[in-house]
């Protein structure tokens, strides 16, 4: 499928998770894409922004088991 695939990496040393601080930079970075392409296509979609991994934390490791192949939906409690 035609498309951009945005990928973040954030890394901390402090006790805070920082999952906002990467999902903020992917969807800042598509944002910015949008911008620029807008002339092209205002069609554009910006979707499927997911969290993919993350280690330590107080919550603990997670890896997405579809690898963010899926809509964001609420966890599962």
């Amino acid at each position: 499928m035609p498309g951009l695939r945005v990928k973040a990496h954030a890394k901390v040393v402090g006790e805070t998770g920082v999952e906002m601080e990467a999902l903020t930079a992917v969807s800042v970075a598509c944002l910015t894409i949008y911008d620029m392409l807008k002339a092209v296509d205002r069609a554009m979609r910006i979707e499927n922004v997911v969290l993919s991994e993350k280690t330590g934390g107080e919550s603990g490791d997670y890896l997405r088991a579809d690898n963010g192949a899926r809509e964001c939906q609420e966890p599962d409690r």
